[in-house]
């Protein structure tokens, strides 16, 4: 036992100094990935498109409900005069089924209504999430460009948390953190007249760091 033990504690040995060594020779930096998605100009630019859409087809879908309200005033109308008693059978005949095209009208409008505004939901979380993966993108570009230049082995993102909610990163001292530098370069090429635009009533993009 103790001959085994005697070959066994060196290799251990020599693997943990050379997982020590490896380590060290790490070269960590962090970002804030909340922080450079928030800043970004992109992002901003993207908020605004969505609510432009956003805008549109709310328009459009108080439009239809506008025509579904007047639908049912004739609707009503149209039963009123169904019942009118001054006039033939015949004629209240004619009313009735009059009516009843209208409410069959009404229905057809309410379930395009609802089609619409599925779709609506749809397209918007699609274009969300469109923007969203495409702003991420660049912005990992660009760390990875600047940790390349830097001499960095490896970037963690300090705003990530895990499956239970807890931070991934517990301390930095904020040494080697490139978010400033990064969000720096990603916004040199920002518009002008962008920071013009009021984006206050703009329903933020979202970013999720969480781990799967």
């Amino acid at each position: 036992m103790k001959r085994v033990l005697r070959i066994i504690f060196p290799v251990v040995l020599l693997m943990s100094l050379s997982s020590s060594s490896a380590w060290a020779q790490q070269k960590i930096a962090t970002v804030d990935m909340r922080k450079l998605f928030d800043g970004y100009w992109k992002t901003k630019q993207a908020e605004t498109a969505l609510n432009d859409r956003k805008v549109e087809l709310d328009k459009e879908d108080r439009g239809f409900l506008d025509n579904l309200q007047k639908d049912r005033a004739a609707y009503q109308k149209l039963l009123d005069a169904a019942a009118d008693q001054a006039i033939s059978a015949d004629e209240r005949d004619k009313r009735k089924q009059a009516a009843a095209d209208k409410y069959a009208e009404i229905k057809d409008s309410q379930t395009a209504i609802v089609q619409f505004e599925r779709q609506a939901q749809a397209t918007l979380g699609a274009q969300t999430q469109r923007m969203r993966t495409d702003i991420i993108k660049e912005i990992t570009a660009a760390v990875s460009t600047k940790a390349k230049a830097a001499g960095y082995t490896m970037v963690v993102d300090t705003a990530s948390n895990n499956s239970n909610q807890t931070p991934v990163v517990l301390y930095t001292d904020g040494q080697n953190d490139l978010t400033a530098a990064v969000l720096a370069q990603l916004n040199a090429g920002a518009p002008i007249d962008l920071n013009k635009v009021d984006t206050s009533a703009v329903p933020a993009l979202t970013i999720t760091t969480n781990s799967p």
